[in-house]
């Protein structure tokens, strides 16, 4: 039988001599292995207490940005939800009426936007189709939940705190607390 890589070695099928027969060469392997790693330093940290580093490039939660004066920035366009790969976004448009001036920048706002994080693979692509900067993906991993439902985040778990209404809740968010 031809193998398809050189990787293959044949298995020697020859009787063990004294010294196998007893182990012990195999034993000290074992224990001068175990020794080895007793004196290294323990990868694992302690997580609520210490929080490891993330990399620069690290894609965590989404969230909807708002901004100086407190308005939404979204105008459902609904570019992030065709650039999706996955897609785990969905978005309903409505219309602003009279008096909503202060709620959202543009005449169109998105009323309905949900992301299924079970669906989504963090992969950005919606931040980059956003003409608006209005979704960004933070530095915040996404929490284990026991259902389903927990996962699937509207438009008000989305959303950044008001930086008008709310300064310090609104720093926290960005990071510039």
């Amino acid at each position: 039988m031809q193998a398809l890589t050189n990787r293959a070695k044949s298995v020697s099928r020859r009787p063990m001599t004294f010294m196998e027969s007893l182990y012990l060469p195999s034993i000290f392997k074992g224990m001068a292995i175990t020794f080895k790693h007793m004196f290294t330093k323990n990868p694992t940290i302690n997580y609520p207490e210490e929080k490891r580093p993330f990399s620069p490039v690290f894609r965590g939660l989404h969230v909807l940005n708002r901004d100086e004066e407190g308005r939404e920035r979204c105008t459902a366009c609904g570019l992030c939800a065709v650039a999706c790969p996955a897609e785990a976004i969905t978005m309903e448009a409505a219309e602003r009426v009279e008096g909503e001036e202060v709620l959202y920048r543009e005449e169109k706002y998105a009323a309905k936007y949900e992301i299924n994080m079970l669906r989504c693979i963090f992969c950005g692509l919606c931040e980059e189709a956003c003409p608006k900067d209005a979704i960004y993906l933070s530095e915040t991993f996404a929490p284990s939940n026991f259902t389903r439902e927990t996962f699937i985040y509207k438009k008000q778990d989305l959303l950044i705190p008001n930086p008008v209404t709310q300064p310090s809740e609104f720093a926290a968010a960005k990071g510039t607390n």
